[in-house]
Formats: C-alpha cells, structure tokens, sequence
C-alpha cells in the first residue's frame, strides 16, 4: 500500500478521535457545571467547541474529496490536523483554569500520534507548539494563585511536561520508526519469496517444455536429413536445416544455462566481449535492425555474473525490437558505459512507450501483453536481482521505452 494511501486513513482517524474528544468536552463542561458546581465561562469554552466542530466537518467533507496526492502532502495535511488539535485543547485549558486544570497532561497525546504518524522534523514542530502552549498557560496563570510554595510547584510541572514531551517524542518515535522498517522490511520480504516462487514455477514450466522439445526437434532433424538427401540444394530444406540447428543450439545452451546457475558459476564477463555477442546476436536475428551502438567503456572493464545474464539482456532487447517494429520503425539504440562502480546499459526503442500502468507493473510480475513485454521483463529484472543489479524502465524524452539495467563493474 503507498503511504500517501495510509496517511489518508490516518487523517481519518485523527478526525474520528477529535469528534469523539468533543463529545467527551461538552459532557466535561456541562458535568463540572451542573454537577460539581464549579461555575466555568460557558460562552468563551463553547465558542472554541464550535470552532473545533466548524473545523471538523470542514476538514472530514474536504478530506473525503481531495485525497492527499503524495506522501508529503499528507504528512503536511497531518500536521495541520494535530496542530489545530494542540490550539484547540489549550484554549479550552486556558478558560478552564490553564496550568492548574487536571486535564493539562492531555497536550501529551498529540504528540504521542505525531511521534507514531510523521517525520523527526515535523514531530519536533508539534512537541516545540506542545510545550510553547503549556508554557504560555503557565505564564498567563493569576497570581492569586502563586502562594506559599506553589511557585516552585508550578515550576516543577513544566519540568516534568518538559521532560514527559521529550520521553514521548523520542521513545515512541523510535519506536514507531522501528516498527515501520521492520513492516517495510518483511513486506519486501514477502514480495521477493513471492517473486522468486513465480520464477521457480516458470522455471519448471520451462524446463518441462524443454524437455518435450527435444525428441520432437530431434524426429524433425531426422526427416529433414532424408528431404536434403532426397532434394540435395533446396533453399527450403535448407533454411529449415539453418533453424532446426538454432533449436539445437537453444536448448544446448539453455541447459547450459540452468546447470551454472545451479552450480551458481560466477565468472568475469568482458563489458566488450557482451556487447559483442548482443552485436552478434541482433545481426543474425533482426539483420534489418538499425543498430545505434555506443561503447564508453575501457577494454578491461569486466562484471561477475552467470550464463543467464546474457539470455536476460537479450530477452529485453527482442521486446525493444518488438516495439521499435510495432511503431514501424525498425530503430535500436544501445549504449554501454561505466558509471562510479558500476556497469550500466541502456536500452532505447523507438516504439510508443510504456504506460503509467506499464510501469507500475513490468518487472514486479508477468503482465499479459499483445507484444509479449511482461515475461521477459520479469525473468530479466529476476535475474539481474540475483546477480546483484538493477533493472530501471523509464520512457525517453524523445519517445519510446528506455531500458536501464546496472551491474557491479570491475578491471581485469
């Protein structure tokens, strides 16, 4: 869940309370009046209560339309919310007796919800306006009230809601921040063994499929040897012939593939040499691609990775050839260079770009796709976890898809 998504539902609940502590004051007020028959300024104590309600509905009606767009807007929209909660309850005080009243400790829960609800900074300008407050509603107390040794006591009440702030904000806000990275940290958790469970079932899948490919391939390379001797030069038998051995070839080194990665072979790859084999590869299968190739790399450049990295470059290229071919344009831009310590990629297609949804989705798992994106993208940011890199889709500001993967880069 975004956490612009959840400060929404914690403004709601700051709401929700602050309507249930009006109830609880008017019950207060109406209580000590007729009750205990201490007679307290009604007209300026129900003012501030009509103001808290006209503030309430204003806030619960605008907050049901207009959602907070970001995180920061919200934690702003909080803010707002637990000040005026901080305003309100001190003039209440401040009419009812201020420092002396019982309920003076109350200025302690809003700092107890901003210690649990935002950031280090905006928690010190809530306990700053807390203490301000209750300093202010010392300073305006009557001075018949300072007799005998009182003035020390009073003194000493500061002391302690100085010290009762800076133990609520500092405690609970470690402790709110600790439970949240521990929450974030197991979310990850749980997205990555969710992750990973798809990539093993694909795997499997994979490998069944695989499996039942090779004696159909074989049976198929078989008649086409008769047909080539029956039919000696036809290009047909012959470009059949081309594409049986490309089959081979697949699955040769798909198994090579899948007996390193489970031996987990970690080896220098040459930055020159890969891109020399994407070079290789992209000329054999797409020879009508316009190949934009930019090298910024030095020879000795190398990366550690397995023999998957390779299938994963290429299953991100073939998508970008995809789309370039989809927009009718048979352009593709690569550049390879070295940034800081790492190897980065960057795969540019001129195609029409991802969608807003597109990104949010490719490469956290298999999206169904006319042009078959969400598969490769997901084995190939996969794989790339694995090793150590990063997988970044963004669109160009020129048009199309930008592809970005980075890797660990080393020298020989």
């Amino acid at each position: 869940m975004p956490k612009f998504i959840k400060r929404a539902s914690q403004i709601q609940a700051i709401i929700a309370l602050r309507s249930i502590a009006i109830t609880i004051q008017l019950l207060l007020i109406f209580f000590v009046n007729l009750v205990l028959h201490y007679q307290l300024p009604w007209t300026p104590l129900f003012s501030v209560i009509g103001l808290e309600v006209l503030f309430t509905l204003g806030s619960s009606f605008y907050y049901r339309k207009h959602h907070p767009s970001d995180d920061k807007n919200s934690q702003t929209a909080i803010l707002i919310q637990i000040c005026a909660d901080i305003i309100f309850l001190s003039l209440l005080l401040f009419f009812s007796g201020g420092a002396t009243n019982a309920f003076v400790s109350l200025l302690l829960i809003p700092i107890a919800i901003a210690a649990v609800t935002l950031t280090p900074i905006l928690l010190a300008i809530v306990a700053s306006l807390a203490i301000f407050s209750y300093s202010a509603l010392l300073w305006f107390l009557p001075m018949s009230v300072m007799h005998g040794n009182m003035e020390g006591h009073f003194i000493g009440m500061g002391i302690n809601f100085l010290f009762s702030t800076l133990v609520v904000a500092l405690v609970v806000g470690k402790m709110a921040r600790s439970i949240n990275q521990q929450e974030l940290a197991i979310a990850a958790y749980r997205e990555n063994l969710l992750k990973q469970e798809q990539v093993t079932a694909l795997g499997v899948a994979s490998a069944q499929v695989t499996h039942q490919l090779a004696t159909p391939i074989a049976t198929v390379q078989l008649l086409a040897d008769e047909l080539a001797e029956d039919f000696p030069n036809n290009p047909v038998i012959d470009d059949m012939q081309e594409q049986l051995t490309r089959c081979r070839e697949s699955l040769a080194d798909f198994r090579a593939m899948v007996f390193s990665i489970k031996e987990q072979t970690i080896k220098p790859i040459s930055c020159q040499q890969l891109l020399d084999d994407i070079k290789d590869n992209i000329s054999v299968n797409y020879p009508d691609i316009e190949l934009e190739l930019i090298a910024r790399h030095q020879d000795n450049n190398s990366i550690n990775a397995d023999a998957a990295l390779l299938p994963a470059i290429l299953n991100l290229i073939n998508n970008a050839i995809r789309a370039s071919k989809a927009n009718n344009s048979l352009r593709l831009s690569i550049e390879s260079q070295i940034i800081g310590e790492n190897w980065q990629l960057s795969i540019r297609d001129y195609g029409l770009g991802f969608t807003l949804k597109k990104l949010a989705e490719l490469g956290v798992k298999p999206v169904a796709s006319e042009q078959g994106l969400g598969m490769a993208v997901f084995l190939s940011h996969a794989s790339l976890e694995r090793l150590g890199g990063k997988l970044a889709l963004t669109n160009h500001q020129d048009g199309g898809a930008l592809v970005t993967l980075s890797l660990p880069a080393s020298q020989a």
